[in-house]
């Protein structure tokens, strides 16, 4: 007996991944003006949901746009950010999703990254980060010149003075 689906466990619940002959079956169902029967794990509402996205995505991309990719598609920064730009103007992303043959929550992660960190947060950096190399300390030298030793006394009476003049107590504010 053939599988229809795989139920694959997530941290949202059980996620149904479905077989290309079951889409297509569903969807020339669907044109034909019947509903595929409901499998078990999964709500009715959802599922009819879903055949209805698997309809457009076909009426746009085709019937071979319903097969799972072999390969990961990867974007350029300049295309997730036409396809936010998209969602930003106004359009449901759904909608983008489905003309952009892409999850509809991948789409809706670059919108929430593009919002948080802006263009540059569509730039996925992957792979591990750096070791941060640690900060060198400048070597100062600790003795001071007898110019900068007499400009420091006279600012620090400078500062004294200015204190007193407007009557606060050096003394408490010596402590802190």
């Amino acid at each position: 007996m053939r599988t229809l689906f795989t139920g694959q466990t997530s941290k949202e619940g059980f996620y149904m991944k479905y077989d290309y002959v079951f889409k297509l079956k569903c969807v020339e169902l669907y044109k034909n003006g019947r509903w595929h029967e409901t499998p078990e794990g999964i709500g009715q509402k959802n599922f009819r949901k879903g055949i209805t996205t698997w309809v457009k995505i076909a009426d746009l991309h085709g019937i071979d746009a319903l097969k799972h990719p072999t390969t990961c598609t990867e974007y350029t920064v300049e295309e997730r950010y036409a396809l936010v730009a998209r969602v930003l103007a106004g359009e449901s992303q759904k909608s983008v999703a489905i003309s952009a043959n892409i999850n509809h929550s991948q789409l809706s992660n670059w919108v929430k990254r593009y919002k948080i960190y802006g263009y540059n947060g569509l730039d996925l950096k992957k792979g591990r980060h750096s070791k941060e190399q640690p900060l060198k300390k400048s070597i100062i030298s600790s003795e001071l010149t007898p110019p900068e030793k007499e400009e420091l006394i006279r600012l620090r009476a400078a500062i004294v003075k200015e204190i007193r003049e407007k009557g606060y107590r050096l003394k408490h504010l010596l402590k802190a």
